[in-house]
């Protein structure tokens, strides 16, 4: 089955959009990539670059101690916390009070997707510069704009969000980004553990270099696949829709392997 029928097997219930293409930033494919869903955990990957960014400037050490704490300037104004009930990735919580790297709470952002440890490091590169990561290399539409579970400024109607082509522009120019911060970012996002999306349905041992988001109603995935037989190539799937969880992470593991079985000529893609 075509990429096009497992979008077709969901139109109408949701906005599901796709970007396809290889590292050269050429689309293969192309559904409604330019409408911009609401991010979820994507964002974290312009926090990572920009916090490498602030690295190679010699502004921030990876190895600099960060305290952990769960009190964050609202975007909105005021003050505001990471719900915990809703992080699923503990490790940040159980140093709460206490000093660690932020090399090791970058490390907590990407590949177990903490949120706690997104805002402490958020905190540390600024919004400003996170959102000039999707500015740089996006079309303006995709924004981070506040930090993880800043209900305030959710409610006033400031919001991070994230367009399948945008996202895959950030991919790309990662994907091509041969300095040392380009190489952690990289192995940042190989080393991601929720893997339910893109990886699902590949050879075992497939490298994939993904951040993937979930929220109500919102699943989304997109890396660089890197076949060993073939060149690499981009996969961004950005789901808004009523399918059950399990569901949009089906669609998106099928549309990824569908990709990988055109890995030899990803034009012939449908």
């Amino acid at each position: 089955m075509g990429i096009a029928d497992l979008l077709e097997g969901v139109a109408g219930r949701g906005e599901f959009g796709v970007w396809l293409g290889r590292l050269d930033g050429i689309a293969v494919l192309r559904h409604d990539a330019e409408r911009t869903h609401y991010a979820a955990s994507t964002m974290k990957l312009p926090v990572a670059i920009a916090m490498m960014r602030k690295v190679e400037a010699g502004e921030l050490r990876l190895d600099q101690p960060v305290t952990v704490h769960n009190d964050f300037a609202s975007a909105a104004g005021g003050r505001f916390g990471v719900n915990p009930a809703e992080d699923e990735a503990p490790a940040t919580w159980t140093k709460l009070g206490e000093p660690v790297e932020l090399g090791w709470l970058a490390t907590e952002m990407i590949t177990n997707s903490s949120n706690l440890a997104t805002d402490l490091v958020l905190e540390q590169t600024g919004v400003e510069a996170a959102n000039a990561v999707l500015a740089e290399h996006g079309s303006g539409a995709s924004v981070v704009r506040r930090g993880i579970d800043d209900a305030a400024a959710q409610a006033a109607g400031i919001s991070n969000l994230m367009g399948p082509a945008d996202f895959a522009a950030v991919l790309v120019a990662v994907g091509n980004d041969k300095s040392p911060a380009g190489d952690h970012v990289r192995e940042l996002l190989a080393g991601n553990t929720w893997n339910g999306e893109l990886p699902a349905l590949l050879p075992a041992g497939t490298r994939v270099e993904h951040k993937n988001g979930w929220d109500s109603r919102i699943r989304h995935d997109g890396g660089i696949i890197r076949p060993a037989d073939a060149e690499p190539f981009v996969v961004v799937v950005c789901t808004t829709s009523d399918l059950p969880d399990p569901e949009a992470q089906q669609l998106i593991a099928e549309i990824a392997a569908e990709a990988w079985t055109h890995r030899h000529d990803l034009e012939a893609i449908r």
